[in-house]
């Protein structure tokens, strides 16, 4: 899951960064409006954290423009401004979720993963698909109640082949969701975790196919008798 945080206080956004980072999530972070628009326009995320007192744009400003470029992100407004009315301006320009600051750090957490589900088309945080369950909440696999021990980069992709069960993911598409800007992910590091996942996940009933010259797929497999 990619992350887009937009946030002028260097400290918070340092602090929030490393929240998220730490629970598996890639996170680019910028602190101006016009680099966020920047940002959103070339770039795929499945959720915008979006202050708006920022520098050269505002954060409604951005929103807008999102919006009007049928940006589907999720957008999470993080701000100081609290009135009535900011909220409802804010959630009728198309922001998901409004949390004012200061605020709770688990809260913030459980919103994400609320927004999260709800970007990936889930009613509940766990998903069974073959003989492996995954917790969306506390973003860990296991089998028959027993955790996986999985590193947590392939962590990363399996819970994107999860989200998209049965349904061909890009390569591109995982480098983006799983990479920030600062990072580096070639097409051969893609089929090296996918190659480590198929040996995790042979004794659950479940593999990683491969779809020649597109990307992978989760799939079920047939219960050995």
């Amino acid at each position: 899951m990619r992350i887009l945080l937009v946030e002028d206080n260097q400290a918070l956004a340092s602090g929030l960064a490393a929240i998220l980072r730490g629970s598996g999530y890639a996170v680019d972070l910028v602190g101006d409006g016009a680099s966020a628009e920047a940002a959103a326009a070339a770039e795929s995320y499945d959720l915008v954290i979006l202050d708006l007192n920022l520098p050269e744009m505002d954060g409604l400003d951005v929103l807008r423009s999102m919006r009007a470029r049928q940006n589907r992100a999720a957008v999470m407004i993080l701000t100081a401004r609290g009135a009535p009315e900011e909220r409802v301006k804010g959630l009728d320009l198309g922001a998901d979720d409004y949390m004012i600051k200061p605020f709770d750090i688990s809260e913030f957490e459980a919103r994400i993963r609320v927004l999260l589900r709800r970007q990936a088309g889930l009613r509940s945080s766990i998903i069974t698909y073959g003989g492996v369950t995954f917790d969306l909440t506390s973003r860990t696999f296991s089998s028959a109640g027993v955790p996986l021990d999985i590193p947590a980069r392939e962590v990363a992709l399996l819970e994107l082949l999860f989200l998209r069960a049965g349904k061909v993911v890009s390569k591109e598409a995982i480098i983006r969701s799983l990479t920030g800007f600062d990072d580096d992910l070639s097409p051969n590091a893609i089929e090296q975790y996918v190659s480590r996942l198929r040996r995790r996940l042979g004794p659950f009933a479940l593999t990683v196919r491969t779809a020649r010259g597109i990307g992978y797929y989760l799939e079920k497999l047939a219960a050995p008798e």
